[in-house]
């Protein structure tokens, strides 16, 4: 690593490098609408002490979207750039945006892996999540517009 990694609230202004990330990260799913930058800019309003980025040089280099309904929380898009991997970025990410759901008095936090991101689903045994295989998850699209786009 060039130089020391700083992690901060996420703010509406960092959604150009935010999205460049993204586009970075082989297999990672883009949605149309959710991810657009009005989508990202409506999740930020509705939770704005809660998504992380991480910062190098002044660089974004790692971002997780985290968000609450006042009950339970639910992590997105937790990704770093490849080239950052393995340097405890995402687990430092991961502990800022638990902090953040401690002051907000948010007791249990979901995320979905995708089966067929080991990567991630290393990361997530790695720091003692629960996976759990007594739930199905189930979704209904109300906008088909909303489509994924899946990077190579």
């Amino acid at each position: 690593m060039k130089g020391q990694v700083t992690i901060r609230r996420m703010e509406i202004s960092d959604y150009a490098e935010i999205y460049e990330l993204w586009q970075g990260i082989h297999g990672f799913g883009i949605r149309s609408l959710d991810d657009s930058r009005d989508g990202v800019e409506r999740f930020i309003k509705r939770n704005p002490k809660t998504s992380m980025v991480a910062l190098c040089e002044n660089r974004i280099v790692g971002a997780i979207l985290c968000g609450h309904d006042g009950r339970r929380a639910c992590f997105y898009h937790v990704c770093v750039n490849e080239s950052f991997r393995k340097q405890g970025i995402g687990q430092q990410m991961v502990k800022a945006c638990l902090a953040a759901l401690k002051e907000e008095k948010i007791n249990k936090v979901n995320l979905i892996a995708f089966t067929s991101n080991e990567i991630g689903n290393r990361f997530w045994q790695g720091l003692g999540w629960s996976y759990r295989s007594d739930v199905n998850y189930y979704e209904c699209v109300l906008n088909e517009k909303n489509v994924t786009e899946f990077r190579p």
